[in-house]
């Protein structure tokens, strides 16, 4: 089964760029949510995490703040 996989990011943001990359390397699609131009989905994320910064990944319902490759490879089951 496929992963559901949402990041919510900004066009300036390094560590967005990255952890894209870093999906698309591994064969992940995701959807990605622009939260500069998005302020609805904005007030969304920092309502579920009490975060402002991304990236924020969502895999599966599950919260990853920032680049957390660890977090992220355990829930998407990378070796």
């Amino acid at each position: 089964m496929k992963p559901k996989i949402v990041i919510f990011s900004t066009p300036t943001c390094s560590w967005c760029k990255k952890i894209k990359d870093y999906m698309k390397k591994n064969g992940f699609a995701y959807k990605d949510v622009d939260v500069s131009k998005d302020h609805k989905a904005f007030q969304d994320m920092v309502r579920k995490t009490n975060q402002e910064g991304v990236p924020q990944t969502w895999i599966n319902n599950q919260p990853v703040i920032g680049f957390d490759k660890a977090k992220i490879d355990r829930l998407l089951g990378i070796k």
